[in-house]
């Protein structure tokens, strides 16, 4: 299943003393050793039934290192993204290791066997071998049945105060083997050319560059190996072009992600000409407006409004930027319900046209909007001001920074109703 017939033996033993490896079409950094056969032998004993061939294989290539590539599953109703960015080895710093983690699953199973009363075998189902932190996991079924070998995917579920958030734990089946797991594992954007802050391939980037300036990696073998790494990057334009999109729907939440993330207005209406789906969830429980609103893409919204895109009746809590009258207008019309913190937010946001609209709509409801107004604009202040007096004595951060949060706290000083 690997493929690395684009790399020399010699290149992929130079890459090997940098920590990378390639497995599966997939790039592994910080890559280990080999597992040595006692200790795949070790893991064995502790399982209900063989481990896996493809597993095998994979610690017998690696005993575990760091992935950085986007995977999103359905879980719970939503659309999440999962986290396997580590692939657990004993010794890691991470959360747990590999042996730290198959001893917490071992107290879960024998915790759960209790709790329903039935005797546990002492041997597990489920082996966990990858994930991020405590948040999200990676398991491989070791039980013998029509199940073994299959990879599944773990995320812990988030307080409700976490907006379209996973709410409850969930699972979910990444794919039948190890190979199709990490044929999964893709790039939804091209790192080269981010179209935000954060993105998947940052951290491998970062590492190579670290293995080039300070251990000697060849320039030239580190960008054959990106331009390997880039073959994950998913394809939605070519579907596009030749009108097959909407019969591909991971392809085609790509393709609207990227419209998002880029304020692309046309490209929206481009992909509604070609007759995608804008219903259903987008981002975790959200909504493609939600995301679009929340991500202050403003054009995107509005195109997505014009499109027939739905509007959750929540989606002004979402506000965290100088929305446009003409689109608080078009998302009031289409269903989202006024609320005076919605006030407050554009107010704060320094968007006074929308801010009055939606208080002309709250009190159209019934709303007693101005002892409401102060009220929560007097919290919002409070919240402000104290986060900015921690950010100057250098306590917090905040992601607006320091002149943001001043700039806000003023226009909700100046505003009037």
């Amino acid at each position: 299943m690997n493929n690395n017939t684009s790399f020399s033996a010699e290149e992929l033993s130079t890459l090997r003393e940098h920590g990378v490896v390639l497995f599966a079409d997939r790039v592994i950094f910080d890559a280990q050793p080999p597992m040595p056969q006692q200790q795949i032998d070790a893991v064995q004993a502790l399982c209900a039934g063989p481990l896996p061939e493809a597993l095998v294989a994979l610690w017998q290539h690696t005993a575990g290192g760091r992935l950085d590539y986007d995977l999103a599953l359905p879980m719970n109703g939503n659309v999440e993204s999962v986290s396997w960015s580590e692939l657990f080895w004993d010794g890691s710093d991470g959360y747990r290791d590999l042996q730290g983690w198959i001893e917490h699953e071992q107290e879960l199973a024998e915790e759960a066997a209790e709790d329903s009363g039935t005797p546990w075998s002492g041997k597990l189902t489920h082996l966990p071998f990858g994930g991020f932190e405590y948040c999200d996991r990676v398991y491989a079924v070791v039980e013998p049945g029509a199940t073994h070998g299959q990879v599944i995917a773990w995320k812990q579920g988030l307080p409700p105060a976490w907006t379209h958030a996973l709410h409850e734990d969930g699972l979910s089946p990444v794919a039948a083997d190890l190979y199709g797991a990490f044929a999964a594992l893709h790039l939804d954007e091209d790192p080269l050319a981010p179209t935000g802050d954060y993105f998947s391939g940052q951290a491998l980037l970062a590492y190579l560059d670290d293995r080039h300036e300070g251990y000697g990696l060849d320039l030239d073998l580190m960008d054959k190996l990106v331009t390997f790494y880039c073959r994950a990057i998913v394809d939605w334009r070519t579907p596009l072009a030749d009108g097959t999109l909407r019969h591909h729907p991971a392809l085609a939440r790509a393709a609207l992600r990227h419209a998002i993330a880029t304020d692309d207005a046309a490209l929206v209406a481009e992909l509604a000409a070609a007759g995608l789906n804008f219903e259903g969830p987008h981002e975790g429980s959200a909504l493609a407006t939600d995301v679009a609103v929340g991500h202050s893409a403003f054009a995107a919204a509005a195109a997505l409004v014009r499109a027939g895109a739905p509007v959750a009746p929540d989606v002004l809590r979402n506000i965290d930027g100088q929305i446009s009258p003409e689109l608080t207008s078009a998302l009031l019309d289409n269903g989202a319900e006024p609320t005076v913190a919605a006030i407050v937010k554009c107010a704060a946001c320094g968007a006074p046209a929308s801010a009055h609209l939606i208080a002309d709509a709250c009190a159209q409801i019934g709303i007693d909007v101005p002892p409401a107004f102060v009220a929560d604009r007097d919290a919002m202040l409070v919240e402000l001001e104290t986060t900015l007096a921690q950010m100057r004595d250098g306590t917090h951060g905040h992601y607006l920074g320091q002149e943001g949060l001043a700039e806000r706290i003023e226009h909700l000083q100046t505003f009037r109703l």
